[in-house]
């Protein structure tokens, strides 16, 4: 027996890479696939289902989130300052179960989960998560997992130095991501490729939110960049790269680092080196204004009050520069569900509202390098969502989203 069409109808849809708006959209569905967009004539037999007064879009994408930190009883965004010792990989991972179905719910039906900074005893429970996800036990996006975040010792993403933890508290193993000198960098990586991961994330530079690092303070050395970007591209993975310095971002450039996460105190001739090479960002700019620092030591709120006002202009002028940009959300730093407010972020610094759009569909699986979303499509994955109004005009409409499909099958619908 044949299996049974889905017709979407509303009022209107976006051609994301045109930003165009057509209206009124039918877009029409079998099994996990777009068959048809605007046909002449709708499948006889089909469900129907009436949106009304809403717009069509592709799945949107995250790629920067952890989803194995934050959500459940920290609606402010930051986790527990205590949870890296108190957590343990399976209270994790289904606290993970939570933060996926929640981004889903906003949107997102694709993101990266870039690295985690936290003792598993070597499991990757991001790539584990992903695996879940796809074989329909949890509701969720497509996961590419990082696997653990690959650290030289004291680095923005050694799990130890959130909570500034004395010695020996938490012993962190190679699996579990801390990797110095070209040996143990090359053999990290092929353990996070050997278990599944889908991308590689480094600590390139020190962070704002980590004590004892430097923001802009270089932390791999070049060869140590080098052997990293090295292992993953001959398996085909890409690397994505933590990294506020200029120096840091510059080396990690030269290295054939794909995508700076941040890029916050890159100066002019770095941008410009972005676009000569054709490196990624993705910016997390809405940590600016979402990221909750009123509890956090004063040492880090000084960091964040120096580098934030420097990472928003950074982000205006690699917009006009003409930089790769996809959007990440750097979730939970800003609150699991929150993610569509970065779109709001891009455009606040400088982009059109398509723009942004752009960034986080297009440019976002260009990123991940997959061509079978991303548009309203026939023979694309059935990843749509609706919103009401024009996002074109208001890209604040992302921020209420009133239905999701993913993979065909509807999650959301309200």
């Amino acid at each position: 027996m044949s299996q049974q069409s889905t017709v979407l109808r509303a009022a209107r849809r976006v051609d994301v890479e045109t930003g165009k708006v057509h209206s009124p959209a039918t877009v029409v569905v079998d099994g996990t696939t777009i068959t048809a967009v605007d046909p002449p004539q709708e499948p006889a037999g089909a469900r129907v289902v009436d949106l009304g007064d809403l717009t069509l879009l592709p799945g949107l994408m995250d790629m920067e989130i952890n989803l194995l930190i934050g959500g459940p009883d920290t609606p402010t965004g930051l986790p527990n300052p205590m949870h890296g010792v108190q957590d343990d990989p399976v209270y994790r991972t289904l606290r993970g179960t939570v933060n996926a179905r929640t981004t889903l719910h906003a949107g997102f039906t694709t993101v990266r989960n870039l690295g985690l900074m936290v003792k598993s005893g070597g499991y990757l429970l991001d790539v584990d998560l992903g695996r879940a996800i796809e074989q329909g036990w949890v509701e969720g996006p497509r996961i590419v997992g990082a696997g653990h975040a690959i650290t030289p010792t004291g680095g923005h993403l050694d799990p130890t130095m959130f909570q500034r933890l004395a010695p020996h508290i938490m012993p962190v193993s190679l699996e579990e991501g801390r990797a110095n000198g070209v040996p143990q960098v090359r053999e990290c990586v092929r353990y996070q490729i050997k278990y599944g991961a889908g991308v590689i994330k480094i600590s390139a530079s020190g962070g704002v939110m980590s004590h004892g690092t430097v923001a802009g303070a270089q932390q791999y050395s070049d060869e140590e960049l080098e052997a990293i970007v090295d292992e993953a591209h001959r398996a085909g993975i890409r690397v994505a790269a933590h990294a506020h310095g200029d120096a840091g971002i510059r080396a990690c450039i030269r290295a054939g680092v794909d995508c700076i996460e941040h890029g916050s105190l890159a100066s002019d001739d770095t941008i410009e080196m972005m676009v000569e090479h054709g490196t990624f960002l993705v910016p997390t700019s809405y940590l600016s204004e979402g990221l909750d620092i009123s509890k956090a030591a004063p040492a880090l709120q000084k960091k964040a009050a120096e580098v934030f006002p420097r990472a928003r202009e950074t982000l205006r002028k690699a917009i006009a520069a003409g930089v790769k940009i996809a959007c990440g959300t750097d979730a939970p730093a800003v609150p699991h569900g929150d993610n569509a407010k970065e779109l709001w972020a891009l455009v606040d610094r400088g982009m059109t509202p398509a723009q942004a759009l752009r960034a986080a569909i297009i440019t976002s699986a260009e990123l991940i390098d997959v061509d079978d979303r991303g548009r309203l499509e026939a023979g694309l994955l059935a990843d749509i969502i609706a919103v009401p109004g024009d996002p074109t005009a208001d890209i604040t409409t992302l921020q209420d989203v009133r239905f999701v499909m993913k993979d065909g099958r509807i999650v959301k619908h309200q």
